[in-house]
């Protein structure tokens, strides 16, 4: 498939138009799509934080859009495939100079660079096109998009909220205290990482006009729906904290990209009043905690798409506005395959 524009099948463009009526349109069924396990790989490191060529990523990218493809053209699921780049959460705090750390077995993570808020206050926003990681990530995406062709969808990297990024820039434990002592100083650092966030975003959207804002879980919508991120640290602080130092950031670039995309994997259930604050908040993913999926059935039905794992449960707890994209994660193809017709059976397309 190298070097070749793939056809769009007819599949992908009726899961297209299934998709985005799900999240912004008229409802036709829940959607559910088949995760695969990807093919292992023995790189430790990732294409931004490495000092190696960003050519050495395009095989594992394309790789895993190829064993997407097959996965969809197997089990017939609503998703869209697309080529992901292959990075960690540390992109933009990097982009702010701080340190990455490799893991032999895990995703790199950025280390704090800051641990004052005069240390904060005296960071620039970085370049969103140049700063280093984020420069190897367009070269990432240009080269995959030479190898498979403008017929292939192109996600973003790992993409954490303008709060989540200031908590890996910061120090956490010296940033939580300054919500107190300094709070000024943290809202500076999240408006200088809310800057850069949209901004690469931006620019990320004139180099590919088609690109897929996905970020987690693995599933897709036109760009123009908005953004995607994760929002962690909202766990961590009261719905008064979180109003004040993590919404306004997330207001605006819903706004600014026609919506926006949650995931979140906090125990966070007393945040969902204020989640509900946000302008078209289009998706939400979860990971329940106790007491499991009720509570965010109750809030969102008929607001937002409940991005979920899929439990019989959960159909069984749904309110009549209810949606849900449901993400299902298999060892193989034929169990993948067993599993899509089981749940297809209870969630027709209408």
């Amino acid at each position: 498939m190298f070097g070749k524009a793939l056809p769009v099948t007819g599949s992908i463009e009726r899961n297209r138009g299934y998709l985005t009526d799900l999240f912004g349109g008229p409802f036709r069924g829940h959607a559910v799509i088949m995760d695969p396990c990807l093919p292992p790989t023995d790189c430790t490191e990732d294409a931004a934080a490495s000092s190696r060529p960003v050519k050495e990523w395009v095989p594992v990218v394309v790789r895993n859009y190829e064993h997407r493809l097959k996965w969809h053209e197997e089990t017939d699921d609503d998703s869209v495939p697309y080529a992901t780049p292959w990075t960690g959460t540390e992109i933009f705090a990097a982009a702010f100079g701080c340190p990455v750390h490799i893991y032999p077995d895990s995703p790199p993570s950025a280390q704090p660079l800051v641990q004052t808020a005069e240390e904060a206050d005296r960071l620039p926003v970085p370049d969103p096109v140049n700063s280093r990681p984020l420069a190897r990530i367009f070269e990432l995406a240009s080269l995959v998009r030479e190898q498979l062709g403008p017929g292939v969808p192109i996600s973003v990297p790992d993409i954490q909220s303008p709060f989540d990024i200031a908590c890996l820039v910061w120090r956490k434990e010296s940033l939580y205290l300054a919500l107190h002592e300094s709070p000024e100083a943290v809202k500076r650092l999240v408006e200088k990482c809310h800057a850069l966030l949209k901004a690469f975003l931006v620019e990320y959207l004139k180099k590919f006009p088609d690109a897929v804002l996905c970020h987690c879980p693995y599933a897709w919508a036109p760009a123009e729906l908005g953004c995607w991120l994760s929002e962690d640290e909202a766990g961590s602080m009261s719905p008064a904290m979180f109003e004040e130092f993590c919404l306004p950031s997330l207001t605006d670039l819903s706004r600014a990209f026609g919506g926006i995309f949650i995931h979140c994997c906090a125990t966070a259930d007393h945040q969902y009043p204020s989640f509900g604050k946000i302008p078209n908040l289009r998706g939400l993913h979860r990971v329940f905690q106790s007491p499991g999926p009720r509570p965010a059935i109750e809030a969102f039905a008929g607001k937002t798409v409940l991005m979920v794992g899929y439990d019989e449960r959960i159909l069984d707890m749904a309110l009549p506005e209810s949606r849900f994209l449901f993400n299902v994660g298999s060892e193989s193809l034929e169990d993948a395959k067993r599993t899509y017709e089981g749940i297809r059976a209870r969630c027709p397309r209408l």
